[in-house]
């Protein structure tokens, strides 16, 4: 297609995407504005009954990712999928530039995300205009191998792991079952200078002896570097290769001109770079063991009754609405309704509490929950992927997934440092071979403390020890682990405390939040109002008495403030009354003939209305309200009987949690559309001196934004759906969910528990894992800054550049595993 623009010709593309949300034709007009006005687009038409868009633009200019803000900021969405892909061949941070780079090349793909520790892409989508097959075919071109697609860890994801450790292993083994004999043998002439029994059969046997070591336990190494050069670019095992052949090329040359055989030290440098990809592999699996103990709390089978009989199938088969019978001690299998059948069932892996709830017909279950005394019948209201358990495996997968914004920082460096390295091992080739006796006086004066520096050795032979230390040395294989074995473990932790991190950006943000702002009603308090005290004037009545009446009149209420008097009188086990002619008068209160006499419960102003003074309970009522407590009187037969105070309270652990974030240097504030004066007084309770009361839902959101202009960044924790905006606005959102009820959606980071003690480990994690973030990438670096100069100046052994190699990467993985030790 092509147009004409300005003058100018431009070549343009046109692409077509869906977009939802859009109910009449001033939708349609809206998003086609709203694309006309991103710059370089050409035309842009809206088909409301297809739900499509067709934007024709110039390629230079713009692209999809534009197209998709514009129409979400017009306020309208383009469906997207999100999948998992487990990338085979990766190995090391190159590899994870040139995969994400090829899935991000893919017209459709709005965000590519690759884990070397976990060896997985997540990548989001529009489909339509790109498939799962362009995904996989992407990867394929870029030199890699897909196995299979994920919504979840699977058990075969497992048994993968497994099998990575085992050939890991297998080839480790065949190489020192070779490389030993050859230390063996080349200690002789290493101590004494004595090639036994002859140097040539000395010479022919090391190079017999190192050739399996290369080839067979080595070739993948090979196979990896060929297809990353095939698709011209370096990666580590690029640097291995190219290492270990000139080393090993070294051996039959030295039968034709006087260089030193290094095909030994290319057999040493493959078993040890072998020895640390497989301790590597068994500390990744050690990292991502929070994944598998998830998957190891669900059920495996369930028994399921089928035209009256109970027949015994794998939870994968289970279906919505099937009638599952679960015996004492039996894991439940899957999220339902208990239809039959009462017990105690131990909830404490979805809301952390430690003590068994009761659960009888009506109520619901979750999946991997223990059923512990009683039989249950239970019909399932949430299989496979719907499950409680499933969605807290997927939101750990996409925070393991993602990454945080300091590893752009990594990338960057890494998607050079390959090339960059390449170019001074070239350079110090050239400099060893062409002026060795400028850089001589450097290792004759390393000579007299470094064994391994031989002076005297020809130019040719220090050209190619000081080359193949630099490229060995430099592989970055610690820098593409460094960020995410980190973040796998914190988030993994995290799962085991409740702690549920959507995003690894979520992680990097929250350490350094200056205010953390709690919404009042079901997040600081407990979102449903208790009697909190029973008042008599001169102390007329028992507190019984004036709960008999007030709760035989709202029995039939459905005021939460009525229904919180009906509660606290039935949990004193006082018998009700039925109440008769009952009215409820709007604002004011409830009045009912209970037991033939006349009964009001209400306000100040509602006894007045109906003649009853109600000043001698003045004082009493004005305590309570300074409280920020409500106030409820009571009149029978036309006389002040009392009055009920009633109070949303608050959580147990809310003054803790506050506490403990002021001592961590973080404020706190409130935000409530409560009046100012209930607001103050428990904000005083709870040590909140920031509060912003009165405050309309939908101005929820500019208050948090007038906070990020003062405090940036600020954290918003609230109890889901009803805060939703300000969660989206917040630098970081933080639900507060229980059990089933988990707004996953609106948040960065969810409290599976529900309690506010949750918070203040959410920034203890997020402090600890981001520490060991910055740790493992200064190690990263540090050895590398220090190690290769001392390569180029001809101070370094090869062999002992694969150590150092090899330990940093094994190092910045153990150092990531110790945070499991991080007390939050």
């Amino acid at each position: 297609m092509e147009n004409l623009t300005g003058g100018i010709k431009a070549v343009a593309k046109s692409l077509t995407l869906p977009v939802s949300g859009m109910t009449c034709a001033s939708c349609a007009a809206h998003v086609e504005e709203a694309l006309k006005a991103v710059p370089g687009v050409i035309s842009a038409s809206v088909n409301l009954a297809t739900e499509r868009a067709t934007v024709a633009y110039n390629p230079d200019g713009t692209g999809i990712v534009a197209f998709v803000k514009a129409i979400r900021d017009a306020g309208y969405d383009v469906p997207v999928e999100r999948v998992s892909l487990s990338i085979v061949g990766m190995t090391c941070a190159s590899c994870v530039a040139h995969v994400e780079k090829a899935l991000k090349d893919v017209e459709g793909v709005l965000s590519a995300s690759v884990n070397l520790a976990t060896e997985r892409a997540t990548v989001e989508y529009i489909p339509g205009v790109a498939s799962f097959a362009d995904l996989v075919a992407a990867v394929k071109g870029a030199g890699y191998d897909v196995t299979f697609e994920r919504e979840g860890l699977s058990q075969e994801a497992e048994s993968e792991e497994e099998r990575k450790i085992r050939i890991a292993r297998r080839r480790t083994l065949i190489a020192w079952g070779f490389t030993i004999p050859v230390i063996l043998w080349m200690l002789p002439e290493m101590l004494m200078g004595v090639m036994w029994p002859t140097p040539a059969f000395y010479n022919l046997g090391i190079i017999l002896l190192a050739f399996p070591v290369l080839a067979v336990a080595g070739h993948s190494t090979y196979r990896s570097a060929w297809s990353a050069v095939r698709h011209g670019y370096a990666n580590m095992d690029v640097l291995i290769s190219l290492g270990t052949v000139t080393s090993f090329l070294t051996g039959p040359l030295s039968f034709v001109i006087p260089i030193a055989n290094y095909a030994g030290i290319a057999a040493m440098i493959m078993a040890f770079h072998l020895t640390g990809r497989y301790v590597e592999a068994v500390a990744r699996g050690r990292a991502s063991q929070a994944i598998r103990r998830l998957l190891e709390l669900g059920a495996k089978t369930a028994r399921v009754l089928v035209n009256g009989q109970e027949v015994e199938v794998p939870v994968e088969k289970l279906q919505v609405g099937d009638i599952i019978l679960v015996r004492p001690g039996e894991k439940i299998p899957t999220d339902g309704i208990v239809v039959e059948g009462e017990s105690s069932v131990d909830e404490s892996i979805a809301t952390g509490e430690s003590m068994p709830v009761n659960k009888r017909p009506g109520d619901e279950v979750i999946g991997a929950t223990i059923n512990h005394d009683g039989f249950l019948k239970i019909r399932a209201t949430r299989v496979g992927k719907d499950t409680f358990l499933a969605q807290v495996i997927k939101l750990v997968e996409e925070a393991q997934g993602s990454k945080v914004p300091i590893q752009e920082f990594a990338d960057r460096v890494t998607a050079v440092f390959v090339p960059v390295v390449l170019g001074i091992g070239v350079a110090t080739f050239f400099l060893w071979f062409a002026f060795p006796e400028a850089l001589k006086p450097v290792a004759v004066w390393a000579s007299h403390f470094l064994p391994w520096v031989n002076p005297e050795a020809g130019r040719l032979t220090l050209a190619i020890v000081a080359f193949i230390s630099v490229i060995i040395i430099a592989c970055p294989c610690a820098l593409g682990l460094a960020t995410p074995t980190a973040l796998m473990v914190g988030s993994g932790l995290g799962a085991q405390n409740g702690i549920l991190f959507r995003s690894g950006e979520a992680i990097q943000t929250l350490k350094d939040v200056k205010v953390i702002v709690f919404d009042k009603t079901g997040t600081l308090t407990k979102g449903k109002p208790e009697v909190t005290g029973v008042v008599a004037p001169d102390q007329a009545a028992e507190a019984t008495e004036i709960l008999f009446w007030a709760g035989s009149a709202e029995l039939g209420s459905e005021h939460p403030l009525g229904k919180a008097v009906v509660e606290k009188a039935q949990e004193l086990r006082i018998e009700l009354a039925n109440p008769q002619e009952f009215e409820a008068v709007r604002g004011q209160g409830v009045k009912a003939l209970v037991n033939g006499r006349k009964t009001l419960v209400g306000s100040r102003r509602f006894l007045e209305a109906n003649g009853i003074d109600p000043s001698p309970l003045e004082e009493a009522m004005r305590e309570y309200e300074m409280e920020g407590q409500t106030t409820m009187l009571v009149a029978v037969g036309g006389k002040l009987l009392g009055l009920i105070a009633v109070a949303d309270t608050l959580k147990s652990d809310a003054i803790l949690a506050v506490r403990e974030l002021e001592a961590m240097g973080i404020r706190t504030a409130m935000l409530t559309g409560d009046n100012r004066r209930t607001a103050e007084a428990i904000a005083r309770k709870l040590g909140i001196t920031h509060v912003l009361a009165e405050v309309l839902p939908e101005e929820k959101l500019n208050e948090i934004r007038r906070l990020q202009e003062k405090h940036s960044p600020v954290a918003f924790v609230g109890d889901g759906i009803n805060d939703a905006p300000a969660l989206k606005q917040a630098n970081v959102g933080i639900a507060i969910g229980t059990g089933t009820d988990i707004a996953i959606e609106a948040s960065d980071v969810t409290l599976v528990k529900g309690e506010l003690m949750g918070v203040v480990k959410a920034v203890k994690l997020s402090k600890a894992t981001f520490a060991k973030i910055k740790q493992n990438l200064f190690w990263a670096f540090f050895y590398n800054v220090i190690m290769i100069p001392l390569a180029v100046l001809g101070m370094m052994h090869p062999l002992l550049a694969e150590v150092a190699m090899a330990t940093s990467s094994v190092s910045v993985v153990s150092n990531a595993n110790l945070l499991r030790r991080a007390k939050i």
